[in-house]
């Protein structure tokens, strides 16, 4: 793995807060089914996020990609010959899969690829369509044969809505399966004869249901918890067991109001409970150890989790130790170990074992340290709320306090290391981060509530937070700054709309802005999405984008505004937020506006670090410290 220079300033007069974004680190090694000395990881050692092969035999690691915006979606083939990745323009996350071979020889390569470099500045490496004869899409889930030829492949677009192909190299790519509404490839069975699909016919883009298809695209089997009871419930495909000719496949569920896996077998149609609820708190997944005799379960339970092994046939469940915190991906191993991801608020992120070694640990400057995060529990109006707080060290409130609102909305904040929350902290501001009703980790109920009542419903719980921070003398009321992506930019231009006096600024990143214009640009999942929310389309429910949408409440607002908007976002795209910034400048609103050349955030460390500069500095000169 190479390191990059460039124009980088020296460590040594490197803030803390820049060295977190600039600190390489990577992800969780994904490999090779049977190939496991064969590894695929993300990391940003370029200063660009970008994915790498990992031979753990020899040691060799070779950068795989080399884009301006950065890559992170890929996938291992099973026989570990093949990288298959995901080539969109400009993050704007339409484009096809594209392949090269895992050693990076350039004559396994069609004409007409495109040229990477490989990571020791060699030859160039030809990556060829991977899946030659479709069109482009936006990926809707990948599943690859071990047969080294076959590729399940799934697409979403406006005009076609979602489809999956059979895709076999030498042969035209077969459609097995098309729907107007979303749905995605779950998992391909071991011997590759049956194909596990999530989908949301019934229209409620929240809960899927899961169907087994032959290859042919013909129905094994159907699973739909959506039907017959009083409330929608969710199913989602964790994967089929890795054994030949074994048709269970293991599906998560909500029958309990909260997410555990059960064994499904799609060929007889039994289902065994594993009774997990009964014995561990908070939402549960999960995946097959290797050979198929047990499941690694990964328990996440207010904003934190723990990882256990629950033998199949003797049911029991031994806890794997991990220190305290939030494991952010696991796996198990061949020889029965379990590699993770981990960190914790105050700790930068590491790939360990369970053999009690730290599994890649990238070169160069390591991350500095944050401060823990303190649990404080709000009475809402829809019952307990859960904020994660960080403080700086040593200093006693009221303070300016930053109220960082997570995206998603079905997300949640963690006590997990987060680089842009410690920035905030080392220039003197509390944190609160809020996990408000929508947000996952504490049961359907929770994440379901928000549904026709978009936005109104966490700003309600967001606001219980607030009056509790104000009133236990931690923050100054006059200091507060609301700020957040995705959805969390939402929330914020939402916020300082409805609450104009509740917030000193306002600062939002790749936000929804004009819900209505949003929904009419965003891209074919994300329009499902929004009818499940709000119950229909704009033109069916006016009223309800009305009320959730921020452009609605542009006129009332107080506090200065800062925008920064992806030019290329197919989630937030760009002309709904160019509306609600024109209608900003027609009452000379104080705000500030920063566009950037990518799509729904930015995959490059020195723009990141480029957007927290901005964002502090907008903060010091409007609000000062």
């Amino acid at each position: 793995m190479t390191e990059s220079n460039g124009s980088v300033p020296h460590e040594g007069s490197m803030p803390d807060w820049e060295k977190r974004f600039r600190a390489p680190r990577v992800s969780l090694p994904d490999w090779a089914e049977d190939a496991p000395h064969r590894s695929l990881f993300v990391s940003n050692a370029t200063g660009t996020y970008e994915l790498y092969a990992w031979d753990r035999d020899t040691g060799d690691q070779r950068q795989v990609t080399d884009r301006p915006n950065g890559t992170t979606d890929g996938v291992m083939s099973p026989d570990g010959e093949w990288i298959w990745w995901f080539d969109d323009k400009d993050g704007d996350e339409f484009g096809i899969w594209r392949r090269q071979p895992f050693a990076g020889a350039g004559d396994k390569g069609s004409e007409g690829g495109k040229g990477n470099k490989d990571g020791e500045g060699g030859a160039p490496v030809l990556d060829e369509p991977a899946a030659p004869g479709l069109d482009p899409s936006y990926p809707a889930g990948l599943a690859l044969g071990r047969d080294g030829r076959t590729a399940i492949v799934g697409r979403s677009t406006d005009e076609d809505g979602s489809t999956i192909y059979v895709s076999r190299i030498g042969e035209d790519p077969v459609e097995v399966y098309r729907h107007r509404e979303s749905a995605g490839v779950g998992d391909l069975s071991h011997d590759g004869s049956l194909i596990a699909i999530e989908h949301t016919e019934h229209g409620d883009a929240m809960h899927s249901a899961v169907r087994v298809l032959r290859m042919d695209g013909s129905a094994v089997a159907e699973l739909d918890d959506t039907k017959g009871g009083t409330a929608e419930l969710g199913l989602e495909v964790l994967g089929f067991a890795p054994v030949d000719g074994d048709t269970r496949l293991l599906v998560g569920h909500q029958r309990r109001g909260r997410w555990e896996p059960m064994v499904w077998d799609a060929a007889s149609g039994e289902e065994t409970d594993l009774a997990l609820a009964a014995r561990l708190d908070g939402d549960l997944s999960a995946e097959w150890y290797p050979d198929g005799s047990a499941l690694l379960v990964v328990n996440s339970f207010e904003a934190r989790s723990q990882l256990w092994r629950y033998d199949l046939a003797t049911r029991g469940l031994e806890q794997v130790q991990t220190p305290k915190g939030t494991v952010s991906g696991a796996t198990a191993r061949p020889d029965g170990s379990v590699e993770y991801l981990w960190s914790s608020a105050a700790e930068p992120p590491v790939v360990r074992s369970t053999s009690g070694e730290v599994v890649l640990d990238p070169p160069g400057m390591k991350a500095p340290a944050s401060v823990s995060v303190q649990d404080e529990w709000v009475t809402g109006p829809g019952g307990r709320i859960h904020a994660l707080v960080q403080r700086p060290a040593g200093v006693t409130g009221p303070l300016p306090t930053v109220f960082d609102i997570h995206g998603g909305p079905t997300w949640h904040d963690s006590d997990s290391f987060a680089a842009g929350p410690a920035a905030w902290v080392d220039h003197g501001y509390m944190v609160v981060r809020v996990n408000y009703r929508g947000s996952t980790g504490y049961g359907r109920e929770w994440t379901d509530a928000l549904k026709h009542r978009v936005g109104l419903i966490e700003l309600e719980d967001i606001a219980a937070v607030r009056e509790w921070a104000v009133s236990s003398g931690l923050a100054d009321p006059d200091r507060l700054i609301l700020t957040g992506g995705s959805w969390g930019g939402y929330l914020t231009l939402l916020g300082v709309g409805m609450q104009p006096e509740a917030w000193a600024l306002g600062i939002a990143a790749v936000p929804v802005a004009d819900y209505v214009t949003a929904y009419h640009d965003e891209m074919e999942a994300l329009k499902a999405m929004d009818r499940t929310l709000l119950g229909g389309t704009p033109e069916e429910v006016p009223e309800r984008f009305e009320a959730s949408s921020p452009l609605t409440y542009v006129d009332a607002v107080k506090a200065p505004v800062y925008i920064s908007a992806g030019v290329n976002d197919p989630r937030c795209p760009i002309r709904q937020v160019e509306n609600y910034v024109t209608r900003l400048a027609a009452r000379d609103a104080v705000h500030e506006v920063y566009r950037y050349d990518a799509g729904h955030g930015s995959l490059v460390v020195d723009e990141r670090i480029k957007q927290v500069r901005l964002e502090l500095d907008f903060a010091e000169r409007h609000l000062g410290r």
